[in-house]
């Protein structure tokens, strides 16, 4: 069985001004989660899940459909704000859906085969796709998950800082614990720091962080739906919270339920969390595309 690739797509963009998972990157107006799903099809996924709001789907089969026809086959998973579906019986005013980990909750009902999750406006590299797509077909089970893991100073952005998971590795390769950072940032000297309520912090430079990118089997759904509802028995009256996967991952790893291996790449993330990023993630791939790791006209 084919493993699916599950693409968090609900997002509303806020820092970067524009519905960017749409936006054109390549040399023919290719979105980042174009060159995702090219990688996903030459690494063997055999289904790509668009988890959206459910306004966005004619948008998005407009865009996707005619270029994937015959490549993968497609779904559109709805994330949205009724709880109904997890046995919460309450109203929660939000602005904002409830995180990356609810996101995946919303696939319960449609992925029934071992997946991977990525953002949508993060660009990974074949490498990741290439060592995913062998651990979900030779090596998951219901309690060994897995996680790729980016050399920190490869995921960075020269205009601010950013929020990145920063992972504790053990010797056996598994992920002991997951932080997560909110301003992390090149120092002058190119080393690699984050700042918190105590200070600045120096990190090494080949430290491994979570872009998420997640190998999961549909057990994940069972596990994570009861922390679901005790996060919304904890947050209902905090708006902004959100219930993330690291939170799911961190659970399950304190309660033995599950082990997180964490895949090593060398590959360069990059990604657009500010409107600066643009012209460099359009050089990055201009040049991948030079170098004929991608076509110059992807869908051709």
């Amino acid at each position: 069985m084919k493993p699916t690739l599950l693409i968090l797509a609900a997002g509303m963009a806020s820092r970067y001004g524009s519905m960017k998972q749409v936006d054109g990157f390549g040399p023919n107006g290719e979105t980042i989660i174009d060159y995702s799903i090219y990688d996903a099809i030459k690494a063997g996924f055999g289904k790509v899940s668009f988890i959206i709001k459910e306004e966005f789907q004619e948008n998005f089969k407009a865009i996707f459909e005619p270029k994937l026809k015959g490549r993968i086959e497609t779904d559109y998973v709805f994330q949205s704000f009724d709880l109904k579906p997890f046995g919460i019986d309450k109203e929660i005013e939000r602005t904002k859906p409830w995180g990356t980990a609810h996101a995946v909750l919303a696939a319960r009902n449609q992925v029934h085969e071992p997946f991977c999750v990525i953002n949508a406006d993060d660009f990974y590299g074949y490498d990741s796709f290439e060592k995913m797509a062998k651990f979900l077909t030779t090596e998951v089970t219901d309690d060994t998950y897995s996680l790729i893991g980016y050399q920190i100073d490869r995921t960075l952005s020269d205009y601010g800082t950013v929020s990145r998971g920063v992972c504790k590795v053990d010797d056996a390769g598994n992920m002991v614990e997951i932080n997560e950072r909110t301003e992390v940032y090149f120092k002058p000297d190119g080393g690699v720091a984050y700042r918190d309520a105590t200070g600045e912090h120096d990190l090494s430079s080949d430290t491994r962080v979570s872009m998420n990118f997640w190998g999961f089997t549909p057990a994940v759904f069972k596990q994570s739906e009861p922390m679901f509802r005790d996060f919304v028995a904890a947050n209902e009256n905090n708006p902004k919270s959100e219930f993330f996967i690291p939170i799911v991952a961190d659970n399950l790893i304190k309660s033995g339920e599950a082990s997180f291996k964490v895949i090593p790449t060398a590959s360069k993330w990059f990604g657009v969390t500010y409107k600066e990023d643009k012209p460099i993630v359009q050089k990055c791939i201009s040049e991948l595309v030079e170098n004929g790791t991608y076509p110059a006209n992807l869908w051709a």
